[in-house]
């Protein structure tokens, strides 16, 4: 697979995720809820991307508490910056959080982000650095051993096409063992680790594509020409049909969801 590039995003891009993140955004306010916030926390969102999420997690902290989003990705910093109330974004990745002194945090969660961390001990060791004792830690991941169903008939397509190599979705995803793993060799403590079935519904072939190209800032199907994704989207539009139901194409996703501490 082609390695994942942050140089791929754009404003079109940007402006596309923050319009279609819904999905994100409701299973990101069940992590958050795991979380058991308080009022005057002071919270970090790796990977906050254009902080609709930030922002509700800032009405919950109040405004004696405040929210934190980095992004590597400044277009949707861009975005996330216009939010209201205690919430500020900044530029930053989740293996390099210098810009945060130790134990500053109550809260760090990343939602809709790890499967995108390429080095995964290195963040989790930051954050760890950044949480105080006995701050919590939320992380939702892609399920490496269940691609999303729209993943897998991708896949099935692009492998009937000769197209095997081409990027249709993320490569660095976990199943529940290995966040578990992570987190025990991080340090962490209470780890709980479960899986979370989604199902969720589309109106067509192109609304799901366009949620798929702004989830993953440009990363899907990036090395298909306009030919071939042409066909991709024809071909997938057939496939999906027999899904449709009175609500839209029915599609579940997998995602594995983990909390856990810093140790005391």
């Amino acid at each position: 697979m082609p390695a994942i590039s942050l140089q791929l995003d754009n404003e079109e891009l940007a402006a596309t995720y923050d319009r279609s993140s819904t999905l994100q955004f409701n299973h990101g306010k069940i992590l958050i809820g795991s979380l058991d916030l308080k009022p005057g926390e002071r919270v970090l969102d790796v990977g906050a991307g254009t902080g609709r999420l930030g922002e509700y997690v800032a009405n919950l902290v109040g405004p004696e508490g405040e929210v934190v989003g980095i992004d590597p990705l400044p277009l949707r910093v861009d975005i996330a910056s216009r939010r209201e109330g205690n919430f500020r974004a900044q530029v930053g990745r989740a293996e390099d959080l210098s810009a945060f002194a130790d134990g500053s945090f109550d809260v760090v969660y990343l939602n809709s982000v790890f499967h995108w961390v390429a080095d995964k001990p290195k963040a989790l060791s930051e954050i760890r650095r950044v949480l105080r004792r006995g701050g919590r830690l939320g992380v939702n991941s892609a399920d490496a051993s269940r691609p999303h169903q729209s993943a897998a008939i991708l896949r099935e397509l692009l492998l009937e096409e000769g197209l095997g190599d081409h990027n249709s979705g993320t490569n660095l995803a976990v199943d529940a063992d290995g966040v578990r793993r992570l987190l025990d060799a991080a340090g962490f403590v209470q780890v709980e680790v479960r899986n979370h079935l989604f199902v969720d519904f589309h109106d067509n072939v192109d609304e799901l594509l366009a949620w798929s190209r702004s989830s993953s800032f440009g990363n899907f199907l990036t090395n298909l020409g306009p030919e071939g994704k042409a066909q991709i989207r024809d071909r997938l539009a057939a496939r999906l049909e027999p899904l449709r139901t009175p609500n839209g194409i029915r599609l579940e996703r997998y995602l594995v969801f983990a909390t856990a501490a810093k140790p005391g």
